[in-house]
């Protein structure tokens, strides 16, 4: 276990920075119907969750880069360079075969690789994220979208056949929706964005795709194989501020799907602003206050492993994250002991430093919300449990490990997204359910228990409540084959390498009466191959 942590010990982790080793992107141009065009206008700094010691012994974030500070006429001209693409379903890139889609893709996987040792760097810069998660990251989203494709060739295969049913011919096969708004988080800027850019690529829609806040230099990065792996106009860059473009652009009534993860208020907003709701499919991953239960018969020890990992993995900054721990009254005190020595264990430092465990936050102003928290909590009766808790320096924060947690208080209902760990304890299980069914959210729960009658009670009712129940284990996503999703205010649609195909795509069918003219017509268009859409391939 490590000793008191000081202000002094935080800042000198900085004074490690070599400045040689600090990048700079210099981006000068955006990527717009399928070409790099210059920006000759303002720019918006971009500054790296990682500070530097200035000359007063102050730290101040470090500069890593620019990028174009674009406007609205500049968001209206990647519309239109999207919508020439689409061109009414009948441009080029949706009307391809789906093989032919596939091989696009395929060229943009290789073009990635050759760019992954930028990519981890500017995540380590950019977010803080450190250097085994950020090749975590990287790996992961190459992997999805290798099993996005086999998931796509599966789907194609049970396709390639036709239904004859009442005396109707019919094939059913799936279509793209339209222009797709895409706007990424920057927690997982590349894997999260992934999984809503490419199957929504690959089933053949267009993409505006505005990069995080944080998080988009490597996405700069990444639109060099864009533009080498794709024809012009399918994917268009946005580089505005969101609050200034997305709603006029979807005031135009052209947006036909909206994918974002973020919070369910600004989804709430953008979908308002579009002028014909109905229109508009929406895949979005939003808002959780994933709770764990920790019952009194867990596994002590797992339990407390396993909230360590859920609550604090990359600073606490995931959706999935476990934002509040309910624990049986009777084993509380040994349970709160313990895991505090493990909080106050965890290794800080920089992103590129062996095991480290806690780094730096990326948000301005994400420390004056945490300190908020903490002393709302205080004010009312919790208090910091761990002895380094909430020690704090540039952009380095403690976790806080905060107790007893109770209605009335941010930390109780409001998902904190950051360092700060608030455990509630319970004598009745009625009290964490209870919890659960007056959230505003609906994501997973962990259940930590041996006693498998009242695991499967719990099971049976909170599988109604969330669209995740985690025994024994925090919550995640993955596998990404998994359903990913969840109700309330949590999700809508539903992500994973099979559904997501789905999500950004509708059911057609081609039909017609079974007599000898219509089957001639059909197995010219087969046999001869006229058809993209009417075809019997069978895609290996």
């Amino acid at each position: 276990m490590q000793n008191h942590i000081s202000k002094n010990q935080l800042f000198d982790v900085f004074s490690t920075v070599n400045s040689k080793e600090i990048p700079f992107i210099n981006q000068e141009e955006y990527l717009v119907n399928g070409a790099f065009k210059p920006w000759n206008g303002s720019f918006n700094e971009i500054h790296s969750a990682i500070c530097k010691p200035t000359s007063g012994e102050k730290l101040e974030r470090i500069l890593i880069g620019k990028i174009p500070k674009t406007g609205l006429p500049e968001a209206m001209e990647c519309l239109e360079s999207a919508e020439l693409a689409y061109d009414n379903g009948f441009g080029e890139w949706p009307m391809f075969s789906v093989e032919k889609r596939i091989s696009h893709v395929e060229h943009f996987v290789g073009e990635m690789l050759k760019l992954r040792t930028e990519v981890i760097n500017l995540l380590m810069w950019e977010i803080g994220k450190s250097e085994k998660d950020s090749e975590k990251e990287f790996d992961r989203t190459i992997k999805y979208i290798y099993d996005t494709i086999e998931s796509l060739k599966k789907l194609e295969r049970k396709s390639a056949t036709f239904t004859i049913e009442e005396g109707v011919i019919g094939q059913i096969r799936r279509s793209p929706l339209g222009i797709t708004l895409c706007i990424g988080p920057y927690n997982y800027p590349l894997n999260e964005t992934y999984t809503l850019l490419i199957p929504a690529l690959i089933m053949g829609n267009v993409i505006l795709f505005k990069p995080p806040k944080y998080g988009c230099l490597l996405h700069y990065c990444l639109s060099k194989a864009i533009e080498k792996s794709f024809p012009k106009g399918v994917v268009n860059y946005l580089y505005g501020k969101g609050s200034e473009i997305v709603e006029p652009l979807m005031n135009t009534g052209k947006i036909n799907v909206l994918t974002l993860i973020g919070s369910s208020k600004v989804a709430s907003d953008i979908k308002k602003a579009h002028p014909k709701v109905n229109r508009l499919r929406a895949i979005l991953g939003l808002d959780a206050k994933n709770p764990a239960i920790v019952l009194e018969n867990a596994n002590i020890e797992n339990a407390i492993e396993e909230c360590l990992l859920g609550s604090l993995s990359f600073n606490g900054q995931r959706c999935t994250a476990l934002k509040i721990l309910f624990v049986h009254e009777n084993i509380k005190d040994e349970f709160i002991k313990k895991f505090c020595e493990k909080v106050d264990a965890l290794k800080f430092g920089m992103p590129w430093d062996e095991k480290v465990q806690i780094t730096p936050l990326p948000e301005e102003n994400k420390f004056n919300y945490l300190n908020d928290c903490i002393a709302d909590g205080e004010s009312k009766g919790a208090k910091i449990m761990n002895e380094n808790g909430a020690i704090q320096n540039g952009t380095l924060f403690f976790p806080a490990v905060m107790y007893p947690v109770s209605e009335g208080m941010k930390l109780y209902r409001e998902e904190q997204f950051g360092p700060i760990v608030p455990i509630v304890s319970f004598k009745e299980l009625q009290e964490p359910i209870e919890y659960m069914i007056t959230s505003n959210f609906g994501q997973q729960v962990s259940i930590f228990g041996t006693d498998t009658h009242e695991i499967s009670h719990l099971i049976d009712g909170l599988v109604n409540q969330v669209s995740r129940v985690n025994l024994n284990v925090q919550c995640q996503r993955g596998p990404d084959t998994f359903p990913f999703t969840g109700r309330k205010d949590s999700a809508e649609g539903t992500l994973s390498v099979y559904d997501a195909l789905r999500s950004f795509s509708i059911r057609t069918v081609v039909a017609t009466k079974e007599n000898k003219d219509n089957k001639a017509i059909i197995n010219k268009i087969v046999t001869e191959g006229e058809s993209n859409f009417l075809s019997t391939k069978f895609i290996f």
